[in-house]
């Protein structure tokens, strides 16, 4: 047989709170701003303390990106070379006969 529970004791909820100020609350009222993409991340406090606002973050974190980034090479010389001379004509040609 099941023992009888106390109101009291599965109330978890002091008694003192008052709830009479919730009562415009409405329910998922910040959903659309979070579903927007409002990204927060949180920052150890020694990381925290070495910038001032959000700009200083972001700015550092895009110079991070360009450093990252791969530089552009090209992939192979360009191929208009000097024009040969004439005493170098002859050597290639090799001696006459």
């Amino acid at each position: 047989m099941r023992k009888a529970s106390n109101p009291d004791e599965d109330d978890d909820i002091r008694p003192e709170y008052d709830f009479s100020s919730l009562s415009d609350a409405v329910r998922g009222k910040y959903y659309r701003r979070f579903r927007a993409g409002v990204n927060l991340r949180l920052l150890e406090p020694e990381i925290a303390h070495a910038f001032p606002d959000d700009a200083a973050v972001n700015k550092a974190l895009r110079t991070v990106l360009r450093a990252a980034r791969p530089s552009k090479r090209r992939t192979r010389l360009p191929t208009n070379r000097m024009p040969l001379t004439r005493s170098a004509k002859a050597k290639r040609r090799g001696p006459r006969s």
